[in-house]
């Protein structure tokens, strides 16, 4: 850790996420010394996960959180290219598309009216992402058609990375353009000194801070602000043998992801538990996925599970994102609860926050439902909803 002594860093980032971690990559790009202090190791919290699903809203009553979603993903390739050749690693991105089972004639109805719309808010013509209704007994060799008795919903917008291997790869840039430190908790911040408090007693200097540390950001923002404005709910995956089924598109079905990946696994989750002993994965819950997943794919069947993950995401009450200045401070930020969108917005998500701080316009305004005032004050919702 620095000295006390030492000049202050432009920024610091608590929280070595994907939210903390794009925050930092952005800041060094606009030239700022940039610091990065994680409570424990890169990943640590739900971001370490093995999903890496980077699926689309609906093109349905469309409004600027799901614009912003869409130029996000739009925008996400170049991005990632850019930070692969600037690390000569890879974040395991793909565009693999997405199955949507019919499972009734009203949602048969429904998607048909989803793609007409489609037309309009993904601009196929200029972007070629297509959403179209296939017959019953399409993809089945993939899907299993008694999943889809109405047919089926093809979208080619959809997206998956490997979460793990992009956190590396953000984490060796700021590795090489700024400072990273690990085992480094943020227990506080003195806004008039610019001095921040880690729980081994050290302290370090920045002009400005952002708050990106997962769920337990909550309980800091708890601490400065007297409001509590969002929970952490518990998330379960596992990664199964997917030698040979690489290019398969992945499936949405029965409320559960099937995400195959370019190094021959398969993610599948997750499960979303509000109640919760402990974020250890539970092995019930990792057979239910199996069997849950088989039932629809039956091209999971007899294959070996390599690994089980558990987490805890942040969601915020309003469950859109917190993403902005806290009220009444001057100097601290916080980037936090994108809960199952945060890997496919992050990366604007950094883009709008520095600019914030900057006082720079962004290229893409950020939805007003991510700001602070959605958030806090006569706007904030409990953990009930109310």
């Amino acid at each position: 850790m620095p000295s006390p002594s030492d000049a202050p860093f432009d920024i610091a980032v608590a929280g070595a996420g994907i939210f903390g971690l794009s925050v930092a990559h952005r800041a060094i790009g606009k030239g700022l010394r940039t610091l990065v202090l994680e409570a424990s190791h890169v990943g640590a919290g739900s971001s370490g996960g093995l999903l890496g699903a980077l699926m689309p809203h609906m093109p349905a009553r469309w409004n600027p959180k799901k614009e912003f979603q869409f130029q996000a993903l739009r925008s996400l390739e170049n991005h990632i290219r850019q930070l692969e050749e600037e690390t000569g690693l890879s974040c395991g991105y793909a565009r693999c598309g997405r199955i949507l089972p019919l499972t009734t004639k009203d949602k048969l109805d429904h998607h048909l009216e989803r793609a007409e719309e489609s037309k309009l808010r993904w601009h196929p013509e200029a972007t070629g992402f297509t959403y179209d209704v296939e017959p019953a007994g399409s993809r089945s060799d993939w899907l299993d058609a008694s999943a889809a008795p109405f047919g089926l919903v093809y979208e080619t917008l959809a997206a998956r990375t490997s979460p793990r291997d992009y956190l590396a790869t953000l984490a060796a840039y700021v590795r090489r353009h700024g400072r990273l430190a690990e085992n480094a908790k943020v227990t506080g911040y003195d806004e008039t000194s610019g001095t921040l408090h880690l729980s081994s007693g050290e302290t370090a200097k920045a002009k400005i801070v952002v708050l990106a540390g997962g769920f337990s950001t909550f309980d800091l923002i708890e601490q400065l602000t007297g409001e509590r404005i969002g929970r952490g709910e518990k998330g379960q995956a596992l990664l199964m043998d997917g030698k040979g089924l690489e290019d398969k598109p992945a499936i949405y079905c029965d409320g559960l992801y099937v995400v195959p990946h370019g190094n021959g696994t398969i993610a599948v989750g997750s499960t979303a538990d509000r109640d919760y002993a402990d974020a250890a994965p539970s092995p019930v819950r990792s057979a239910e996925l199996v069997e849950r997943a088989t039932r629809f794919c039956p091209a999971l069947e007899d294959r070996e599970v390599l690994s089980e993950w558990a987490g805890i995401r942040p969601r915020c009450h309003k469950r859109d994102p917190l993403v902005g200045r806290l009220p009444g401070h001057r100097s601290i930020f916080a980037a936090t609860g994108g809960y199952k969108i945060s890997f496919g917005i992050a990366h604007l998500v950094a883009e709008c926050l520095v600019s914030e701080i900057l006082h720079e316009r962004a290229l893409h305004e950020l939805p007003q439902t991510f700001a602070p005032q959605h958030h806090f004050g006569e706007n904030r919702l409990d953990a009930d909803g109310f």
